[in-house]
This record gives structure tokens, C-alpha cells and sequence, in this order.
């Protein structure tokens, strides 16, 4: 890419679907993205736009300006954007229906992600996008097959957390069965966990990386 996209077409791809990338703009602005490499179009009808890899990571990169940008926080129930329950929240989104109905869609656009950008069309395996959010990736995974995310009232729950490892993340979950069940869950979603103890504080946990192969 040679120049930084339009004002217009930024917000063409900061508008996009937070999981599937899917875009929505006129003929000429999708155009344009195709053309700079930032999105593709579906070669099936609707024939619509998706971000490519490189449109995730220009939506991710801050806009430059002055004076210096305040710190982008993790997205909330508040903030109209979806957020896989992580565990542990402050603010959690509201449960019910309406949430199982939002996790749903969030878990079959990331599953149609991947067949669309993984090379061969797998479903099977985690694609670019969630090698790059790995956290969100890893809870979505998580959240869709119905565990229970740390902060509910009866106490308990998953937490996936970031680790200094570059390709992993951290589930810890205080039941062993349930612990054991994340690792199953990941592992049938394309992840590769291994269950862990802590030195300091014994506690068992997952690590797990996406699948390459």
C-alpha cells in the first residue's frame, strides 16, 4: 500500500463487522479497498466485502492524531460492539437469550472467516484474525460451547488471559473437570492446550495456541 487510505474508506473498514470483517460502503469505496489489498470480495452471491488480514490489522493501528490518543479500552457490553465474556469483567454484558442468540452468530461468522481465509478453506483450524486476537478468539470459542465465564453469582467460571508467550494464551478455571472440558472444547475448536501448574500458587491452568496444521 503505498498511501494511507481515505478518511472516507477508514471508516469504511473501522466500521466493519468486529468478526467477520464483513464491509459495508459504496461500489467505488469497496473498490478501492479490493484494489489496496484491504478487502476482498466474496466470490459467491451476495458477493459481499470481508477485511483480508492486512484490512484487520489497519482497522486495529490507532489513527494518528494530536494530541495524543487516550488509550482504546476493552470493549464493554456499553460500547455496542461485541465482546467475547473473557471472565471476569467489571461490567459484563447481560446474559439471556438475546446473548446465546449474539455468541451464536459471533461463533458461525468466525467459523465462516475461516473458511474464506485459511487457504484451504478450513474450518477446522484458526484463521489469521485469531492468531492476532487470541484472547477474544480463544473466549469466543469458549462462550459459544456454553462455559460459564468467572462472575457469575455462584462464584467459579473460565478466564482467559494473554500470556508473554507471542502464539498463546492462559484458561484458568478453579474446577478440574470443568478445566478439563475448556481443554476439549479448544481443542475441538482448532487449539492446541496443554494443562499446566502454577510454581507459585499450584494452580491448574490451560495454555493453549492455535492450530497451524
Amino acid at each position: 500500500m503505498t498511501r494511507p487510505p481515505t478518511s472516507a474508506q477508514r471508516r469504511v473498514i473501522d466500521a466493519a463487522d468486529p468478526v467477520t470483517g464483513r464491509l459495508k460502503g459504496t461500489e467505488a469505496q469497496l473498490a478501492a479497498l479490493v484494489k489496496r489489498g484491504l478487502a476482498f470480495r466474496h466470490p459467491r452471491p451476495p458477493h459481499e466485502h470481508f477485511l483480508t488480514p492486512a484490512g484487520h490489522r489497519l482497522r486495529d493501528t490507532p489513527v494518528s492524531q494530536p494530541p495524543a490518543p487516550v488509550a482504546r479500552a476493552e470493549p464493554t457490553a456499553s460500547s455496542g460492539v461485541f465482546s467475547a465474556r473473557v471472565g471476569g469483567e467489571e461490567e459484563p454484558p447481560e446474559g439471556g437469550p438475546a446473548r446465546v442468540r449474539e455468541v451464536h452468530s459471533a461463533w458461525q461468522g468466525l467459523l465462516e472467516l475461516r473458511r474464506m481465509t485459511n487457504q484451504d478453506g478450513a474450518m477446522d483450524r484458526p484463521c489469521a484474525w485469531e492468531r492476532t486476537h487470541l484472547v477474544q478468539a480463544a473466549a469466543l470459542a469458549l462462550e459459544a460451547a456454553g462455559h460459564r465465564p468467572e462472575g457469575g453469582a455462584e462464584g467459579g467460571g473460565y478466564r482467559v488471559r494473554a500470556t508473554p508467550q507471542p502464539d498463546a494464551v492462559a484458561v484458568y478455571e478453579p474446577d478440574p473437570d470443568a478445566l478439563r472440558a475448556c481443554a476439549a472444547t479448544l481443542e475441538r475448536a482448532g487449539w492446541q492446550p496443554g494443562e499446566y501448574t502454577e510454581p507459585r500458587t499450584r494452580a491448574r491452568y490451560l495454555l493453549a495456541s492455535p492450530r497451524r496444521v
